[in-house]
Parts: C-alpha cells; structure tokens; sequence
C-alpha cells in the first residue's frame, strides 16, 4: 500500500500488514474512503481503517484473538493441575 504525505514524500508498508485487505478482493480494495483531510483511509466492505501514523509508525494490523479458544485452553490446563 501506498500514500502520498502533503510534503511530496510516498510512504509504503506490505499489504500483509492488514489481514482484512490481504484477505479482501481486489473491489472489495479498490472500494475506500478518505478519512477527514487525509489522516488515514477506510474500507467499508471488509470494515478496515489504516492511519498515516500507522503507516508512518510501522504499527501493522493485529487479527483479533478468539477469546473462547483461549479461554477454553485455560480450563483444561486448570483440570490437569487439579
């Protein structure tokens, strides 16, 4: 992904950073949205907002954490110790 700053420079990160857009189609891509005076961008159809500061950070996207799994594994290992 790329963007253009204000003061000419291009800033890029590796579409991978984003699971939602790696796992998106190429419409599903191509559909977004500028936030406000361009602090970052929207895509509607898979629901992901990327910040210039994100960008600027390298901060990628995390994939949630399934909590019930987590949690599930939590309890067996409390039944063996038991």
């Amino acid at each position: 992904m790329y963007a253009q700053l204000a003061d000419g420079r291009t800033i890029s990160v590796p579409l991978a950073w984003s699971w939602r857009l790696s796992e998106a189609t190429p419409q599903q891509r191509e559909n977004f949205e500028i936030l406000g005076s361009g602090q970052g961008v929207h895509w509607p159809d898979v629901d992901e907002d990327i910040s210039v500061s994100g960008m600027l950070w390298e901060i990628p996207a995390r994939r949630p954490v399934n909590r019930t799994k987590a949690h599930q594994k939590v309890r067996k290992v409390e039944k063996i110790a038991a």
